[in-house]
């Protein structure tokens, strides 16, 4: 069962923490989606999954850039 986040229109670094509280609740793996609205925040959000173990891919339609971790 994917986790779903929708951190559009927050600021720096509410999508992060947001991301990671996600990723901690699906610690056991599987698949964490973030709704996000800017390629500094997909850095940011990669970033911080990179380093708990969870791959990351993202997708950009318009202004919203989904970003799917799996672990």
């Amino acid at each position: 069962m994917a986790v779903n986040v929708d951190a559009r229109g927050l600021s720096c670094p509410q999508p992060v923490i947001l991301t990671r509280k996600a990723l901690q609740e699906a610690a056991g793996g599987g698949e964490v989606v973030v709704l996000i609205d800017s390629m500094t925040q997909v850095y940011n959000c990669t970033r911080a999954a990179e380093k708990l173990g969870w791959q990351a891919t993202y997708d950009e339609q318009g202004e919203v850039f989904t970003l799917t971790l799996r672990k």
